[in-house]
């Protein structure tokens, strides 16, 4: 069943919405080789608390951790630990935050010091192709609208889709109806109306769009261990017109010469 909200729901969405942005924003700041994904964790479950939220992934179903960490070629659900990051890594962190019994949720993949041109390009391209999805949502229009132009896009760039994970409706929990697929035909699918919340996440690999997952039942991986990215948009319906609840813009205040 998919759950449509009212408009003042929607704004208690965009409160928790805005310091998941904000995490991400504060997280930025500490990425930089030398430091652990722990460290990250740690830094992002202390801000979203103190700003009076709750750290949603944490514990959800056994996850481990605030942050899903997703170093070069782990796509999604990666937990945080003592790894090191070091100079040319990628790094995707993806996070909920509940607020007021709301949900925001946001990824983001970020350069570690100097990444090469080609994981620089996986990375532009997979961020555009975000864009490009939530240009698509418009109300009227289907779920599959969304999933084929990010495919498209992708896959005109000699990019593959991971297809195994995919977005969601979101609101007071985390997952909830519709599913959001980046790949798809168009015309199919759920059609988007007034108080629908979304999360739109394209997942894009250099290589192959086969995955593995790892034996603890989470952490996902490409199989050919090339480098995938990740970035992720919660939006909404309201009165006729999308609104992206969240936002990148406080990450580009941290890391302007970084932003990829």
């Amino acid at each position: 069943m998919i759950y449509l909200k009212t408009p003042e729901e929607i704004e208690t969405m965009r409160s928790a919405s805005t310091l998941v942005s904000q995490t991400l924003g504060e997280v930025a700041r500490w990425i930089e080789p030398g430091v652990t994904t722990r460290k990250l964790d740690a830094v992002a479950r202390e801000f979203i608390m103190d700003n009076g939220g709750k750290p949603a992934c944490l514990g959800y179903e056994g996850f481990p951790g605030t942050l899903c960490i997703e170093v070069n070629e782990y796509v999604v659900h990666g937990f945080p630990s003592d790894r090191v990051l070091v100079d040319g890594d990628i790094i995707g962190i993806d996070t909920v935050v509940e607020k007021d019994g709301f949900m925001g949720d946001s990824c983001y993949t970020f350069a570690v010091g100097t990444v090469s041109p080609e994981k620089t390009a996986l990375c532009r391209t997979t961020r555009e192709s975000l864009y490009v999805g939530i240009e698509a949502a418009k109300p009227g229009a289907r779920i599959g609208d969304i999933s084929n132009a990010i495919q498209t896009y992708c896959e005109q760039r000699n990019y593959s889709i991971v297809r195994e994970m995919t977005g969601h409706g979101i609101g007071r929990k985390m997952h909830e109806a519709p599913e959001v697929p980046n790949y798809g035909r168009r015309g199919i699918g759920t059609r988007l109306q007034n108080g629908m919340c979304i999360c739109i996440e394209p997942m894009v690999n250099m290589g192959s769009r086969n995955v593995v997952i790892e034996a603890d039942g989470w952490q996902c991986r490409t199989r050919d261990r090339k480098p995938s990215a990740h970035y992720e948009h919660t939006i909404a319906v309201v009165n006729d017109k999308v609104e992206v609840l969240t936002t990148f813009d406080y990450i580009h205040q941290a890391i302007t010469d970084k932003f990829i």
